[in-house]
């Protein structure tokens, strides 16, 4: 094995990958976390064929790889029917799950909601819960580990509960999260569900499960959307989609519609932010000297006052333990598996008619040929200068293309809001004897949770 594939410290969920394929029977991927089964190559090369269970199929972790997928020829690289199915159970028709004029329709409604002017707007909001959580980590015990990955969860989730329903968000936020928890079981896949006569079974019994598991937080929105179809004037989210109209065509969104995308927005703008921000207390606990650097900017720009929409733009290095740690740990680490529906060539490689296509951010963030140092902690490779030359597609947190999360920016927002707020007032460390272990499942967050410490500065 390459001796570089080795170096830097020790972080969770990062060992030597295998030189070859490493077959689980009965189960198509290990459902703590399938990424360590990706081979050494992948992180060496453009494009690799590996071989699974299932098959043979082809990593692209090159950006220039990424783009011929992701934008260059987007349309020959679909998602598969099983992830099609597997996200129109969970987003019906979001942004996540439609295609075609649907989805360019819904992307131009959802615009404006989500430009930078209304993302400020979302602001003072956000810095006010991230005040009120603090009365959690002041009363906790000290030298008593308490769950930070689970008080992300917590907070993020009141955090986008107020964006999109304002004064209603409390509850219904409660109720979303009982549904992504069923939705998250429902959408384990095993060997079975490939088999031609039992996969369509299990993938319908699946998909009325999370119709179920569902019924509750659809009756709440249902609600919601109907008192406030007569006049929806409001600042929330919610109203901004009822109110949204496409410029091109002047028509918006049916009242399932608004749902898909409000349950799109829950998922992606909470357990996706909820995981990065446990991971950028991790390896903060791990690196003192960013941790350092981080509360000197924070000291300097803030004086200790809570931030602002307007602070943002000063905290530049305060960005880039953000970006450093959705690198490392990005939190959709496998994005998709497309299909090819014609033959091409990707990075000089031939792709048939029909191959299976995994681009993971996972990889291509450590990817050795764009990537020093892949596997260490490393801040300043996100100041303007050391970014300057950097492949587009090199870093795709937020996916990439014209599929790109339309609501980037407001995680952005909400990640600095929530860092600058509570570590000019907190220092974590990991709980002594703790080994922290990787759980992917969609997102990618610290198995069994994240117990640390928390002291006041």
């Amino acid at each position: 094995m390459d001796a570089r594939v080795s170096e830097g410290p020790s972080l969770a969920g990062w060992s030597p990958p295998p030189a070859k394929p490493v077959f689980r029977l009965g189960r198509i991927h290990d459902p703590q976390n399938p990424l360590p089964q990706i081979i050494q190559a992948a992180y060496e090369k453009p494009v690799v064929r590996q071989s699974s269970a299932l098959g043979a199929f082809y990593v692209v972790g090159d950006p220039d790889g990424v783009k011929r997928v992701f934008l260059d020829n987007v349309a020959n690289y679909p998602k598969t029917d099983m992830e099609r199915r597997l996200f129109g159970a969970i987003f019906g028709n979001g942004l996540l799950s439609s295609d075609g004029e649907t989805w360019r329709s819904h992307r131009r409604i959802m615009a404006p909601p989500f430009a930078p002017p209304s993302v400020a707007a979302y602001a003072p909001g956000m810095a006010q819960d991230v005040a009120d959580f603090q009365a959690r980590w002041d009363q906790a015990p000290a030298d008593q580990p308490i769950d930070v990955a689970r008080d992300m969860t917590r907070l993020t989730l009141q955090m986008i509960s107020r964006a999109v329903f304002a004064t209603d968000g409390v509850a219904l936020g409660e109720v979303m999260e009982r549904s992504i928890a069923g939705a998250t079981a429902a959408t384990q896949v095993g060997l079975a569900d490939f088999l031609p006569v039992l996969g369509p079974l299990r993938m319908t019994a699946r998909e009325k499960r999370i119709a179920e598991v569902f019924a509750e937080f659809d009756a709440v929105v249902a609600d919601l959307i109907a008192e406030r179809e007569p006049s929806p004037g409001g600042g929330d989210l919610l109203s901004r989609l009822i109110a949204a109209r496409d410029a091109e065509t002047g028509c918006g969104m049916t009242a399932q519609e608004v749902r898909d995308q409000v349950v799109t927005i829950f998922v992606a703008g909470h357990e996706t932010t909820a995981a990065a921000m446990a991971w950028v207390w991790y390896l903060l606990s791990q690196h003192p000297q960013a941790e350092a650097r981080l509360h000197a900017e924070l000291d300097a720009v803030l004086g200790g006052r809570s931030p602002a929409a307007g602070d943002l733009p000063n905290l530049g290095y305060t960005r880039m333990v953000v970006e450093e740690a959705m690198r490392l740990y990005p939190p959709a680490p496998g994005t998709s598996t497309r299909i090819a529906l014609q033959a091409d060539e990707i990075c000089g490689v031939k792709i048939p008619k029909g191959a299976l296509i995994c681009v993971a951010p996972w990889v291509t963030h450590r990817h050795r040929l764009h990537w020093d140092r892949p596997e260490t902690f490393e801040p300043e490779r996100f100041s303007k200068e050391n970014a300057a030359g950097r492949a587009r597609f090199a870093y795709i947190p937020f996916g990439a293309g014209p599929r790109v999360c339309i609501g980037a920016s407001l995680a952005m927002t909400e990640m600095m809001i929530v860092l600058a707020t509570l570590a000019q007032r907190y220092r974590l460390a990991l709980a002594p004897g703790h080994e922290v272990e990787l759980f992917h499942q969609v997102t990618m967050r610290p198995k069994g949770g994240l117990p640390m410490i928390v002291s006041r500065r």
